[in-house]
């Protein structure tokens, strides 16, 4: 049995439950191989092994959808749909996604990559089978780190309060990206009981099976007395409250007993709920070790699971970070609040250092928002480090309960670039386009670690709402150059020049530095701009140009539509000064996944691309001229 042929699940139904048990190492070390080579999330995929093949054997997918929340636990059923020879491309460029992608394969029922959106999808897909006729099944597979975040429980009441059929599978491994958090969190721990128990089914279990003549009746007996017994320590009322049948909790790892309790709940015409305690990297002991490192990997040694490199670029968080913990030494009315990402947006340290004035609110970027508003209004200082693509979820918190109260919230916004491997879901490059629309906000976007440190802390003075919006790592070319300082309002000017400015934000500074060398090599001296304030713009800048008769380029890593780009535009326009002769910046489209560089190059951003396209206008322009 080849895991790299065009492995279906209609070969899946026709194995035997000894070819099942085979399988599930293979499909294992298969995930493991590929995530070592390429990076990807391994931890949550190698729980959910035994979980995704009994969902096969059971249901009849694509006709019966199975919805996977944030897709972080797919790589398992994309090998047992027709994938498992284009797998070793996961997440490359031009190769198959890391998360479900309905354009990728009709086995994908839903497209997704953020988090708690499954069961509305989910609900919605089953209304849609009512109305029309249908009789295909609809599950929703759903992590508990999700049920951190509201939109869960929106489409809970909705479902349960109308009886609409459907089954939830709550994959329950007590973890999230980080050790989840809340109230939710402790109940469902209460719920699946202990370890204990579930090891002590298993072990009963397999010894009855294995008992002469009366094994198995004895079994099957000991199975439906369990099931009462488990109402006297299982409390299921929450479930129940809702509106929903409740199942479990059952053992994760029990591929058989799954998919016994799956045809139960396929039975059944009501919503259900199917509770499944997982291990987070099951099968593969450094990744259960270290279930939140190995969520998210690079590239690393099986052996191991060590990094295979350590990247040489400084990151933004970590210096975020950093920051944040001194001034909350000097300034006690310093608090942070992340959404279940303490750890990649720079704030381990300081949750170490001041527990009880980090707040993680779990997978609940609107309810962080306004929970920071709150505090602001109470007279803390809070600062809110959450991705910038996953800020998007809080556009009207952001807008009616910070900015339009003019509250001192300062939003921390990491991987506010293309993200690389994972793809449009992950890519941050929304954030300027709608923040800089918002009246009382300030943008910021740093070229280095230095400048990071001096906008956090001249953020701190303001009084008033801040957006810091930074890649993940900075551009070693663009660190080369010796910081200047930073003054809110004003640009730097990297690198002099007079026959033509390269105005850049953020990432493309490094790709403008390159620029310069470039264009000098070809006769061109270019003066590189560091757009570090993008609201307000940097007037005098712009108006500096007009006089000095300098052409000039805006380069950034966002959509061209409401960017850096078509906010100087609207500048010159309105105060009749030179436009740029170009705009470098992502078109009106979604990128796909790849890595960075190969993405840049692919939307024509990086430095030769821009390069070639500039010294064509000046070309143009010196013909002109005669």
């Amino acid at each position: 049995m080849e895991l790299t042929e065009c492995f279906s699940p209609e070969q899946l139904k026709r194995l035997s439950p000894q070819e099942v048990e085979q399988l599930l190492p293979k499909l294992r070390e298969r995930i493991t191989e590929v995530v070592a080579r390429n990076g990807g999330h391994l931890a949550s995929n190698l729980g959910v092994v035994e979980l995704t093949v009994a969902l096969h054997r059971v249901f009849d997918a694509p006709k019966d959808k199975i919805i996977f929340d944030v897709g972080h636990q797919c790589y398992t059923h994309k090998i047992l749909t027709e994938r498992g020879e284009s797998f070793d491309t996961l997440r490359a460029f031009n190769g198959i996604s890391g998360f479900p992608k309905c354009s990728e394969s009709a086995y994908d029922a839903y497209g997704t990559g953020h988090a708690s959106t499954a069961l509305s999808a989910a609900l919605g897909m089953a209304r849609a089978r009512d109305l029309k006729g249908g009789d295909e099944h609809i599950i929703a597979v759903v992590g508990d780190g999700a049920f951190t975040g509201g939109m869960c429980y929106e489409a809970l009441n909705d479902a349960g309060s109308n009886k609409t059929p459907l089954i939830i599978i709550l994959n329950d491994n007590q973890m999230s990206i980080n050790k989840n958090v809340g109230a939710l969190s402790n109940y469902l721990t209460y719920m699946r009981t202990s370890k204990g128990w579930l090891d002590a089914k298993k072990a009963i279990s397999a010894y009855l099976r294995k008992t002469p003549l009366a094994g198995e009746a004895l079994y099957g007996f000991i199975q439906r007395f369990k099931n009462h017994i488990r109402n006297v320590f299982v409390r299921d009322t929450f479930f129940s409250a809702m509106g929903f049948r409740y199942l479990g909790p059952i053992d994760g790892q029990d591929e058989a007993n799954l998919e016994r309790m799956l045809a139960r709940a396929k039975r059944l015409t009501e919503p259900v709920v199917l509770h499944v305690a997982t291990t987070k990297g099951s099968g593969y002991a450094p990744a259960e070790l270290m279930p939140d490192k190995m969520h998210g990997t690079p590239p690393f040694h099986v052996e191991n699971g060590q990094p295979k490199m350590t990247s040489v670029a400084r990151s933004f968080g970590a210096a975020a970070g950093t920051t944040l913990l001194e001034m909350a030494a000097e300034d006690d009315t310093i608090v942070a609040v992340t959404a279940a990402m303490t750890d990649s947006t720079g704030l381990k340290r300081f949750q170490k250092e001041y527990p009880h004035r980090l707040f993680d609110v779990g997978i609940a970027e609107e309810h962080a928002v306004i929970l920071a508003a709150g505090m602001a209004r109470g007279g803390l200082k809070p600062f809110v480090a959450i991705y910038d693509t996953f800020m998007q979820r809080a556009v009207d918190q952001v807008i009616v309960d910070v900015c339009l109260q003019n509250l001192p919230v300062v939003f921390l916004m990491d991987r506010a670039a293309l993200s690389g491997e994972d793809g449009p879901t992950h890519h941050g490059v929304f954030g300027v386009s709608w923040m800089r629309s918002i009246p009382n906000l300030t943008v910021f976007s740093p070229r280095c670690v230095e400048e990071l440190d001096a906008m956090i802390r001249a953020a701190a003075k303001l009084g008033g709402p801040v957006a810091i919006r930074y890649p993940r790592a900075e551009g070693m070319a663009q660190a080369a150059i010796p910081y200047k300082g930073f003054t809110l309002g004003k640009w730097e000017v990297m690198l002099p020049g007079r026959d033509v400015a390269l105005i850049a934000v953020g990432n493309m500074t490094s790709e403008a530095v390159r620029m310069h060398k470039w264009l000098k090599d070809k006769g061109y001296d270019a003066q590189v701009v560091n757009a570090s304030t993008i609201k307000p713009l940097d007037r005098d800048c712009l108006m500096h140009l007009t006089m000095k008769h300098t052409p000039y380029v805006v380069m950034e890593e966002q959509q061209l539509a409401g960017g850096l780009g078509s906010a100087i535009m609207e500048e010159c326009l309105t105060r009749g000064l030179r436009m740029p002769m170009h705009v470098f910046a992502i078109a009106d489209h979604f990128v796909q996944h790849g890595r960075h560089d190969e993405l840049l190059k692919q939307q024509h951003l990086d430095f030769e691309s821009m390069a070639q396209v500039t010294l064509q206008f000046l070309v143009e322009a010196s013909e002109a001229q005669g």
